[in-house]
């Protein structure tokens, strides 16, 4: 009888569902996963004893990656969004570019735009960049687990933390933003061949004299080239399905200003029903007398919300010590008093009672 090793037994088992997890957090990296497993359970073992562990998973991960899951989006529903990195020939030197890329799902019309660097502000100009280009806002946005807009994304519970400053970003153009999952690139291909697409077409053997004369290219080239060009899945111009059909389905931008513009202010509603921004006041619900309310002042408008409730909007005004009032903010105070009744210490008017009269129609009774 022959010779037999003894079997030893397995050093990573009952791991098998951390080890999955570890793996795809890690973005395929043994080593690091190998690092863990001393760290935080006591085991240490061989890098080849973990690949031999794990090596299904990055068989399917290669799989996923390679995989096409064909889907359609309806008209103005979603735009996905990318980062993809290349070093480009500017004025001589060799410089790293960073393209931001985003895909309308519906008509695979593309956006694209430069930057020198992938912080969070060069993220918020190119989405703005991107609404702009196509003239509306879809009702969703599709983007990685980027560090500079995804706070916390479990890989296994595929629970995702946006930033703070993202959410608020998203509530003034009013999308939805929504994270695939690391290693899912099937639920966002339609941008990341798009990053793809750029890179070799767009930019490949390119050189440029400046930063001015790349984004002119860039320019040119969506217009002429990638609007223009027959897409394989849909068989049409994207130019042409985006005029057809999704154009009409973005919300419109109605002159936003863009976020960067944007003041955040707390004001309290003062007695002559009332806030106070830089000089000027604005009229609010009387109800909300001294209540505390979220104000936000961007592209000349100003928005007044209590409790998430948008309950006043006003135009901006230039001057200074102005008043602006909506009639509509000051009717039932009178129908709420006793006719022989003094007017309330809770609303005593800091203007003469018939500047308030003419506003609301009519004399106080």
């Amino acid at each position: 009888m022959g010779y037999r090793a003894p079997r030893r037994a397995k050093a990573l088992g009952g791991l098998a569902d951390w080890l999955a997890a570890r793996f795809r957090r890690h973005r395929g990296n043994a080593d690091v996963v190998r690092q863990d497993l001393e760290r935080e359970h006591g085991l240490t073992v061989s890098l080849r004893t973990v690949e031999r562990a794990v090596s299904h998973l990055r068989r399917e991960l290669r799989a996923e990656a390679r995989a096409t899951l064909r889907f359609e989006t309806p008209p103005g529903h979603q735009l996905q969004i990318d980062f993809g990195e290349t070093r480009i020939a500017v004025g001589g030197e060799s410089v790293r570019v960073y393209l931001f890329v985003a895909t309308l799902g519906y008509s695979r019309r593309v956006f694209v735009q430069a930057f020198r660097h992938e912080r969070q502000a060069a993220w918020f100009e190119g989405i703005e960049g991107a609404f702009r280009h196509f003239g509306g806002v879809p009702r969703e946005v599709l983007l990685d687990s980027a560090r500079a807009l995804v706070d916390h994304h479990d890989t296994a519970t595929r629970e995702v933390r946006f930033n703070e400053r993202l959410r608020a970003f998203a509530d003034y153009w009013g999308f939805r933003p929504r994270a695939c999952a690391p290693y899912r690139a099937r639920t966002k291909g339609e941008d990341e061949r798009g990053v793809g697409y750029v890179k070799h077409n767009a930019i490949a053997g390119h050189g440029f004299t400046g930063w001015g004369a790349l984004e002119a290219h860039l320019a040119h080239w969506q217009r002429e080239i990638a609007d223009t060009r027959v897409h394989g899945t849909t068989g049409e111009p994207p130019i042409e399905r985006f005029r057809r059909v999704e154009a009409g389905t973005l919300r419109p931008l109605n002159g936003r200003a863009p976020f960067g513009q944007l003041r955040e202010l707390v004001r309290r509603v003062q007695a002559d029903c009332a806030i106070e921004i830089d000089t000027n006041a604005y009229s609010v619900p009387w109800r909300l007398i001294g209540e505390s309310v979220r104000v936000v002042i961007a592209g000349g408008r100003i928005s007044i919300r209590h409790r998430d409730r948008e309950v006043a909007t006003h135009a901006e005004t230039a001057g200074r010590r102005q008043r602006v009032v909506d009639p509509a903010h000051l009717t039932g105070i009178g129908r709420l008093r006793p006719a022989t009744a003094p007017p309330p210490a809770a609303c005593e008017l800091l203007r003469p009672l018939s500047e308030y009269e003419h506003a609301a129609g009519g004399a106080w009774r």
